[in-house]
């Protein structure tokens, strides 16, 4: 370590170390290019097993449903940022896979919000089973160690997200 100090400060330490720095940065940008795209696949074969007529825009609506209870329409198109249009299509086509149900609103009762339905949940639950038990065998070479080390890695690049 000290060796490699000493070779710093007698020239072209602090340039490699910027050339290395840059290269590692680069690195990241290409697997996480590669993990997004990896990732978009999954979610398509995921929505898929939830169900047949399942997008994965849709999946992911389910997912946030799922995660933050029963929304109203509103809440999920600035939660997406996606167009209300857009949103109510997709709702609709949720409520008519069975896959989620509208209910009263207790704060407005002229609204509704929309939740996930008996057959939704179970779908949800049946496949992330599934999913964890695939990750888990996929993970079963790593050490307890490495598998701390991406999680904290993972928590702190999503919250430069």
């Amino acid at each position: 370590m000290i060796e490699q100090e000493q070779a710093r400060s007698a020239g072209g330490g602090v340039r490699d170390e910027g050339i290395d720095r840059r290269t590692a940065a680069e690195a990241i940008e290409r697997e996480l290019v590669m993990m997004f795209r990896r990732a978009r696949n999954v979610s398509s074969m995921v929505a898929e097993q939830v169900h047949p007529d399942l997008d994965p825009a849709s999946y992911s609506l389910l997912l946030m449903v799922d995660e933050h209870g029963p929304l109203r329409g509103m809440d999920v198109a600035d939660r997406t940022r996606l167009d209300k249009s857009t949103v109510s299509r997709q709702i609709a086509t949720l409520v008519e896979l069975d896959l989620l149900e509208r209910v009263p609103d207790p704060d407005d009762g002229r609204a509704r919000r929309i939740q996930l339905s008996e057959l939704g949940r179970a779908r949800l639950e049946q496949v992330r089973n599934q999913r964890r038990r695939h990750l888990h065998g996929q993970f079963a070479s790593w050490t307890t160690q490495d598998l701390k080390d991406m999680a904290r890695l993972l928590n702190k690049l999503n919250g430069m997200m």
